[in-house]
């Protein structure tokens, strides 16, 4: 039985956990040599798919949107980071 959050309980910390994750894989990106995108499109590919891995996360039982969970912030990471990689050597 799930009880109801307290007044004032952040109900969002879970997607705020990806979307630095998101943020935290495009700036490691950035520093990684090699041919690179524009900025912003590798930032927005990062925060999307930061998102979504996340979601699946969740769906994984990996934490949830209301709490934080080191296993979604890494599979959100990673998944972000590779598909960035993924990006880069398709537009290579």
């Amino acid at each position: 039985m799930q009880t109801q959050p307290a007044p004032g309980d952040n109900r969002a910390v879970g997607i705020g956990m990806w979307l630095f994750a998101g943020v935290s894989a495009f700036l490691v990106a950035r520093v990684i040599p090699g041919p690179r995108g524009s900025w912003l499109v590798e930032l927005m590919v990062a925060i999307v798919v930061a998102l979504l891995q996340g979601v699946v996360a969740t769906a994984l039982d990996f934490g949830g949107w209301s709490e934080l969970d080191w296993r979604a912030g890494t599979f959100a990471f990673l998944g972000a980071l590779a598909v960035i990689g993924v990006v880069r050597a398709i537009r290579r």
